[in-house]
C-alpha cells in the first residue's frame, strides 16, 4: 500500500510539473507586470521551488542519499533570498497590492494569472520562504526524506506561496487546492502509525471545507455577471460588489466554515490533533507554520470586504467562538499526554487569538492577528522541530516517559524553554506582542473579550511550564534519557535563526508594523469600520452607570 501511494503521490507531482514550467515559460514572455523591479518577481518566488523539486527527480538518492536533500535545500535558500530582495523593494506607505502581475488564463469567464502583495500578505510569503530551509535542515537525511518526499514538500511550498499571492478567486482556490496533495500523501505515506485514520479524517474535512469554497466562489461570480454584464473572478473587481443582504448571510457562512475549518476554528478542529501527530516532522512544521494561516487570511482577503452586513450579523458570535478556542485549546492542551498533540491543542488556542484580532475589526486588533500569525509559524513551528529532534532520539511522544532531558541535554533544555516561553507569551518574546495587540483591540470593541482572551495567556502558562517541567527536570528515568546526546551543530544552526526572529519580534516589532500599518488603516477605513465600532462596541463604564442609575 505505502509503494502505492508513494507512486501516485509522485505521479501527480510529476505530472503537474511540467504544467507548471509551462505556464511560467509563458508568464516570462507575455505576463503584464506593475512591478518595480523590471521582472515578474512574484512568479519567481512561487515557482522557485521547481529547482528544487526538477534535481531531486533527477538525482533521486545519490550520493549517499544527500543529492535530493541539497537540491530542495539549495532551492529553499534560493526562495528566501529573493524573498529578501522583495522585503526591501516593498513600498510601506503604500496602501493597495504591488508587484501586480496579470495575464489571461480563462479569458471566456475573465478569469486571470493575477498576482500581487500587500502588507497582509507580505509577511506571511516571508515566513513560509524563512521557515522551509530550516526544516529541512532538520530532517537533514532522516527516513522520510526520499526523493519523492521532497518532490512533495516544493509542490506544497508552491501552493503555498502562490495562495498568499493570488488576486484572482480561481487561482487562489487552485493554489489553495494543490497544498492538500502533498500533504495527503506525506501524512499517508511517512506519517505514524495511525496514518491513514488521519489522513482519511483531514481529507474528509478538508474536502469538504474547499467544496463550499468553491461553490461559494462561483456563486459570487456569477453574482458579478449578474451586476456587471460581464465576467470576473477577480478579488479586488469582487469588492465593488453590493450584493443583497440576505445573499450575503449565506455566502458569509459557505466562505466562514472553509476557512473556519482550514484555520481551524473551534468547533472545527478536531482534525488537526490527529494530523500533527501522525505527521512527520516536515509536515507538522508546515501544517503549524503556514497552512492553519490560510483560514484567517481567507477571512481577511474574501469574507469582511465582500460581506459587511453579514458581518455585522455573525462577527460577534465567531470572536464567541475564537474566545471559546483560547479557553477550549488551552484546557485540553493540559491533560495531553502527548508532546505533539499538547502543541496542537496549543495552536487551536493561539488561532483563537488570531480570530478574535481578526474580527475586531481595528487597526490594533488586525495588526495583532497578522503579527500573530507570524510569530505562530516561527515558535510553534521551532517548538515542532524540537519535539522532532528529541522524538528522533527517544522514539516516543509520550511525556510520562521523559524527565531529567536538562542533564544529558542542556542545550536542547535551553532552545526548547525559550521557544516554550514565546508560546506563553512572555514579555520580550514575540508572542507577547501579538497578544498584547489583540487584547487592545478587544479591549477598544468590549473591554471584557480582553479579559477572556488574557484568561487564555494564564492556562498557557500552566499548561506549556508543566510539560517542560515534566520533560526536562526531574530525576533520569531511564537509560535512554540517560544516554541522550545534545543538539548537534547542524541543529544549533537551523534553531538559531528561529530564535533571533522571536526575539527581534518581541524587542523591536516596530519595522513589521511600518510595512502593515499603510494596508490595515486603508482596510478598514474602505471597509467601514467605524460603523462597524458603532453599531459593536460595548461600554462598561457606561454600562454600569446606567445600572446605578436604575436603582
Amino acid at each position: 500500500m505505502k509503494s502505492v501511494f508513494m507512486r501516485l503521490g509522485t505521479s501527480i507531482g510529476v505530472f503537474l510539473l511540467p504544467l507548471i514550467i509551462a505556464a511560467q515559460s509563458y508568464a516570462a514572455d507575455s505576463i503584464e507586470s506593475s512591478s518595480s523591479v523590471g521582472f515578474p518577481i512574484l512568479s519567481l518566488i512561487i515557482f522557485s521551488p521547481l529547482l528544487g523539486a526538477l534535481f531531486a527527480i533527477l538525482l533521486r538518492n545519490g550520493y549517499g542519499g544527500l543529492s535530493a536533500d541539497i537540491a530542495t535545500f539549495v532551492s529553499s535558500l534560493l526562495t528566501l533570498g529573493v524573498c529578501a530582495f522583495l522585503l526591501t523593494k516593498f513600498d510601506s506607505n503604500f496602501y493597495g497590492f504591488q508587484f501586480v502581475e496579470k495575464l489571461p488564463w480563462i479569458d471566456r469567464f475573465g478569469i486571470n494569472y493575477y498576482l500581487g502583495i500587500d502588507g497582509v500578505s507580505l509577511f506571511l510569503v516571508m515566513v513560509a520562504a524563512f521557515l522551509l530551509p530550516s526544516a529541512l535542515l532538520a530532517t537533514w537525511k532522516t527516513k522520510e526524506k526520499s526523493w519523492a518526499f521532497q518532490v512533495q514538500i516544493m509542490m506544497l511550498q508552491i501552493g503555498i506561496l502562490g495562495s498568499f499571492m493570488a488576486l484572482d478567486s480561481i487561482l487562489f482556490y487552485t493554489f489553495f487546492e494543490l497544498m492538500l496533495v502533498p500533504l495527503y500523501f506525506m501524512i499517508g505515506i511517512w506519517g505514524g502509525s495511525n496514518r491513514i485514520y488521519a489522513t482519511t479524517k483531514f481529507f474528509i474535512y478538508t474536502v469538504f471545507g474547499s467544496l463550499l469554497l468553491l461553490a461559494s466562489l462561483i456563486y459570487t461570480g456569477i453574482l458579478y455577471h449578474e451586476a456587471f454584464g460581464h465576467w470576473s473572478f477577480s478579488i479586488p473587481d469582487w469588492y465593488q460588489l453590493s450584493i443583497p443582504a440576505a445573499t450575503q448571510m449565506w455566502l458569509f457562512i459557505g466562505f466562514c466554515l472553509a476557512f473556519a475549518i482550514k484555520a481551524p476554528l473551534f468547533p472545527f478542529h478536531t482534525w488537526l490533533p490527529d494530523a500533527h501527530y501522525e505527521a512527520p516532522t516536515l509536515g507538522s512544521v508546515e501544517l503549524a507554520g503556514l497552512l492553519l494561516k490560510l483560514g484567517p487570511y481567507g477571512i481577511i482577503r474574501f469574507v469582511i470586504p465582500l460581506f459587511p452586513d453579514a458581518s455585522d450579523t455573525y462577527v460577534p458570535f465567531l470572536i464567541y467562538f475564537g474566545l471559546i478556542g483560547i479557553i477550549y485549546g488551552g484546557l485540553v492542551a493540559m491533560v495531553q499526554q502527548k508532546l505533539k498533540k499538547l502543541i496542537a491543542y496549543s495552536s487551536v488556542a493561539h488561532m483563537g487569538y488570531i480570530v478574535v484580532g481578526i474580527f475586531v475589526f481595528n487597526v490594533q486588533g488586525l495588526a495583532g492577528g497578522l503579527i500573530q500569525m507570524v510569530n505562530h509559524a516561527l515558535v510553534t513551528g521551532a517548538l515542532f522541530l524540537c519535539v522532532g529532534m528529541i522524538y528522533g532520539r527517544t522514539h516516543t511522544q509520550e511525556i510520562s516517559e521523559y524527565g531529567g532531558v536538562v542533564h544529558t541535554m542542556p542545550i536542547f533544555s535551553a532552545f526548547f524553554l525559550f521557544f516554550s516561553l514565546a508560546s506563553i507569551g512572555l514579555p520580550g518574546l514575540n508572542g507577547f506582542v501579538g497578544e498584547l495587540m489583540i487584547m487592545l483591540g478587544a479591549a477598544r470593541l468590549n473591554v471584557i473579550y480582553a479579559v477572556l482572551a488574557a484568561s487564555g495567556v494564564i492556562v498557557a502558562a500552566v499548561y506549556m511550564l508543566w510539560m517542560y517541567q515534566r520533560v526536562i527536570f526531574g530525576p533520569v528515568k531511564n537509560d535512554v534519557i540517560r544516554n541522550l546526546k545534545d543538539l548537534t551543530p547542524r541543529e544549533i544552526v537551523l534553531l538559531l535563526p528561529l530564535a533571533i526572529s522571536t526575539l527581534v519580534l518581541g524587542v523591536y516589532p516596530q519595522p513589521f508594523f511600518e510595512r502593515v500599518n499603510a494596508t490595515l488603516e486603508g482596510y478598514v477605513k474602505e471597509f467601514n469600520a467605524d460603523e462597524f465600532h458603532a453599531k459593536h462596541k460595548f461600554d462598561l463604564a457606561a454600562y454600569w452607570e446606567a445600572k446605578k442609575s436604575k436603582q
